[in-house]
């Protein structure tokens, strides 16, 4: 077995941070937390994750600023990011900005699972 794949939340609701959290580790990812965008990207750059499910409003930096500074990062540029958000209106955005995929709030949490392993393996 390799390394465990590592997966960056970056979400203000420590609810769905904790919900989130809970079924990824179920199935065998490590996860980090960050609870605003400011502190999302110190993380991408520390941890460099796998992946990065991603929130759009958050305080200090949301997560549309967010997702164009990682993009300017060249170290950390790569990383794929789902946005996990109750906003159905910006996907089409986010998508020309790179984002890997669009998940709107309320969600599957298998639908979200699947999404990863997709991606990430």
């Amino acid at each position: 077995m390799g390394e465990k794949k590592r997966i960056l939340i970056v979400e203000d609701e420590k609810d769905m941070v904790y919900a989130v959290k809970l079924q990824l580790e179920a199935n065998g990812y490590e996860v980090i937390a960050a609870y605003d965008g400011n502190e999302g990207l110190e993380k991408a750059k520390g941890e460099k994750p796998d992946l990065i499910i991603l929130d759009i409003m958050l305080p200090k930096k949301d997560g549309y600023t967010f997702l164009l500074e990682l993009k300017k990062d060249k170290a950390i540029k790569s990383i794929p990011v789902v946005v996990l958000t109750a906003k159905p209106g910006m996907k089409d955005m986010f998508k020309l900005e790179g984002a890997k995929d669009y998940i709107t709030k309320p969600f599957e949490s298998m639908h979200l699972l699947s999404k990863i392993k997709e991606i990430i393996g």
